[in-house]
């Protein structure tokens, strides 16, 4: 994928680096340090703890390569892998040297709190480094190493350290990214799916005021209903799913989890089918936090931190894919008639905040109320296949991403931009192709943006000729004009004026598919169903 040049060096306060310059696949020069530490690794006392910053270095660090994942089991294979010593950032730079600094992006990856790392493998850097621009990647724990809870304030295990990782992550860009020819006054965070939620409550908690200034949710915020755990006794679980025989006590619990091998301990089974018709996705994600500490990064219910938001006054681009419901295509494809019978069960259909905020007899309407929206006119088990997957992009995403929109055109003062990722490619849409195979062989999947934004492990070199490339060089513009100067207009969508989103018509958005369109959301229509079963004021 890349051809090494030559070796170089930067000295940083903490100590020397050596770094490549390289080639992208389409032959732009950019310089590569990787593998950075900004965090003491997570280990002994320090598993399920809050991030300790990274301390100097002698002599040279080698930041020549990276390939190093938190540990994780992987969702489609379950096979386990990664390390616990995870808490590395990588920096890409187009230039070391000119006469104004770069721009700066911080990407959060996605994977739903539980699968992921910022590998070259999935988030290679070089479409990005056809622009000045100087990007981070960077990894942060994972499942319950990123997010055990304990209630006990005495152990400083409330939750989040996964977040609060990336709380650090983002001090440590804003202190040392000028070092790369970085603006530190301009640093704009994007991140997809769970990475997209993580991007909108590092917006949101206090604990990264004045470390970056726009930012871009792909797919992810926190009205997701996935975005947050409500409370339960999973720390307890864990450890007795890993033979723990005590009583229900933090503080031994929590000695009994450090104990157990990293790999083994991310090996477990715990959700049941209670749990999923409760709300729960995952037994770890972000929660809010039982008690305030110093780092709390979420004191409170995500819906007040929104209005809130100190970033209510930075500029935000956000939006999806057209149908990010075929990544579910795998789970369901064999379910399709067990799943036409419990389509009424109002916990499986609505969101969790439908379902405890109203009696049995009010969120039954609701279920059916849906069921007749997306499944009303369904005669065959194909046909209601495709409407349960264009459900989920309903339930699991797009909803999600209006109430963020609608939460900024009420309390922001800053420019807010939508966009819906539309392009449709036989075998460039690579999430597509990864979650259905040849079976689905057209549609935008969750994480198709992806496709175009960073180069990957089953990527090639285009044709400049060809709609693949050019809706990578649609995207790096968009993506990069709005870093660069909060606005995402630039000469590679000339054809259009994009203008921010209004509460006049904020079903106005930028379509990008074959070519780009100002056009009428296509899931208007639809979420405006969805938002019916809340009140205003629960709404955003």
């Amino acid at each position: 994928m890349v051809t090494e040049l030559k070796t170089c060096e930067i000295t940083l306060p903490l100590g020397k680096i050596k770094g490549l310059r390289l080639k992208t696949i389409y032959d732009d020069d950019y310089y590569s340090f990787e593998k950075l530490p900004y965090a003491k690794p997570p280990i002994g006392n320090l598993r399920f703890k809050s991030p300790q910053p990274a301390g100097p270095w002698n002599g040279t660090l080698d930041c020549t390569q990276f390939d190093l994942k938190p540990v994780q089991k992987v969702l489609q294979t379950k096979f386990v892998e990664g390390v616990e010593d995870c808490l590395y950032l990588n920096v890409y730079s187009k230039k070391l040297k000119s006469d104004k600094p770069l721009p700066v992006m911080v990407f959060i990856f996605g994977g739903a709190f539980s699968v992921g790392a910022a590998t070259r493998e999935t988030y290679g850097p070089d479409y990005f480094m056809a622009k000045d621009i100087v990007l981070v990647t960077f990894n942060y724990r994972l499942n319950c190493l990123g997010f055990l809870s304990l209630k006990d304030p005495s152990l400083l295990v409330p939750g989040n350290a996964g977040l609060k990782d990336q709380v650090l992550a983002l001090k440590w860009v804003k202190q040392y990214i000028s070092h790369f020819n970085g603006d530190e006054n301009n640093i704009t965070v994007f991140g997809e799916s769970a990475g997209g939620c993580c991007t909108h409550y590092m917006m949101c908690t206090e604990q990264t005021r004045g470390l970056f200034h726009k930012a871009i949710l792909m797919s992810g915020t926190i009205y997701n209903y996935w975005s947050n755990n409500p409370p339960a006794d999973f720390a307890y679980r864990l450890a007795k799913y890993h033979g723990y025989k005590g009583e229900n006590n933090d503080a031994k619990i929590l000695k009994y989890l450090q104990g157990v091998p990293p790999l083994q301990l991310v090996n477990y089974n715990l959700v049941t089918s209670e749990d999923r018709r409760n709300g729960l996705v995952y037994a770890f994600g972000p929660t809010v936090e039982p008690y305030v500490t110093e780092d709390c990064v979420v004191p409170k219910l995500q819906l007040e931190m929104a209005r809130e938001a100190w970033s209510n006054e930075n500029p935000a681009m956000l939006g999806g894919t057209s149908f990010e419901g075929l990544n579910m295509y795998p789970t369901f494809a064999a379910k399709s008639k067990p799943l036409n019978i419990s389509i009424l069960d109002p916990p499986r259909v609505l969101p969790y905040d439908v379902t405890v905020n109203n009696t049995e007899e009010k969120s039954l309407q609701y279920s059916k109320k849906i069921a007749e929206l997306h499944f009303g006119k369904t005669t065959t088990s194909s046909e209601f296949l495709f409407n349960f997957l264009d459900y989920q992009s309903y339930k699991a995403f797009w909803h999600g991403t209006d109430r963020a929109l609608h939460s900024r055109l009420t309390y922001a003062k800053a420019a807010t931009y939508l966009y819906r990722f539309d392009f449709d490619s036989p075998d460039f849409n690579f999430y597509r192709k990864k979650f259905c195979g040849n079976v689905v062989t057209k549609g935008a999947c969750h994480g198709d943006d992806l496709s175009y934004l960073f180069l990957n492990s089953d990527s090639w070199k285009l044709d400049k000729s060809s709609p693949e490339y050019r809706t990578i060089q649609r995207m790096i513009g968009i993506w990069t004009s709005f870093a660069a100067k909060s606005n995402p207009n630039c000469k590679e969508i000339a054809e259009v004026n994009w203008q921010p989103s209004s509460k006049e018509q904020a079903q106005l958005v930028l379509n990008i598919s074959n070519d780009v369109k100002i056009i009428n959301l296509p899931e208007h229509e639809k979420l405006q169903v969805w938002n019916s079963m809340y009140k205003p004021e629960s709404l955003y």
